[in-house]
């Protein structure tokens, strides 16, 4: 079976969403659907299919949330600053500009604050590398030269 890799933060909040699911969403959502039942005729109560909707998904995310967990590899940074990896932070040049990035695992990655997952284009090109190698990354508006100024 495929190991999840997260780092130590993604890990702890996804628990986090877990429970906040388990003990918030779900109780609410259930409470919802049985005030919507009680109102009556099931086939044109709206509130009736919302509620019913919003079950569906919170369960839905319960049980991704606990294959996740089942099969997560929590990766620490042990990295000495020579290769990058999951967990990670990677300072990037290009253009001349700098970029901070850091690498993550694929269920935590959040490309507009700068967290990359290690199987995202980029994220593939960077991994394994050491700092003052060259990558070149092939994007849907082209392609992109970084060099690897620094690794923490």
């Amino acid at each position: 079976m495929k190991k999840t890799q997260l780092t130590k933060s993604g890990f702890e909040n996804l628990k986090k969403e877990l429970d906040e699911l388990v003990t918030k969403k779900r109780p609410y959502a259930v409470e919802r659907l049985h005030k919507a039942r009680s109102m009556g005729d099931l086939s044109e109560n709206s509130e009736y299919s919302a509620a019913k909707e919003d079950l569906a998904f919170v369960e839905g995310r319960v049980q991704e949330i606990e294959a996740i967990l089942k099969t997560v590899e929590v990766v620490e940074n042990h990295a000495s600053g020579n290769k990058i990896e999951v967990g990670t932070s990677v300072t990037v040049e290009i253009d001349g500009k700098k970029e901070l990035f850091q690498i993550v695992g694929e269920f935590e990655a959040d490309p507009m604050n700068k967290k990359l997952s290690q199987t995202s284009p980029i994220g593939q090109a960077l991994v394994g590398k050491k700092p003052g190698d060259w990558v070149e990354v092939k994007v849907p508006a082209g392609k992109i030269k970084y060099k690897i100024v620094e690794i923490k």
